[in-house]
């Protein structure tokens, strides 16, 4: 994303975070996610690893919301 997102949802890991920018992306949001400051993998040096933010345009964040809540516990 070229401007700052707004955080909607964080989730486990970048599998998870894959699946929910898809459903955002595939309703027309653009979505990006990034590592949180909260990596717990001892192997965090050498691998991505831990929950990620989701990240949407401050004027898609509440539409995003509705859509991860909606979607149930796959994106949660």
């Amino acid at each position: 994303m070229e401007q700052e997102g707004v955080v909607v949802k964080v989730v486990s890991g970048e599998p998870e975070a894959q699946i929910a920018c898809g459903l955002l992306r595939s309703n027309g949001i653009a979505c990006g996610y990034r590592d949180t400051e909260a990596i717990d993998s001892p192997l965090e040096d050498f691998q991505a690893a831990g929950q990620r933010e989701i990240l949407v345009r401050p004027e898609d964040a509440e539409t995003a919301r509705a859509l991860l809540e909606e979607s149930g516990p796959d994106t949660a």
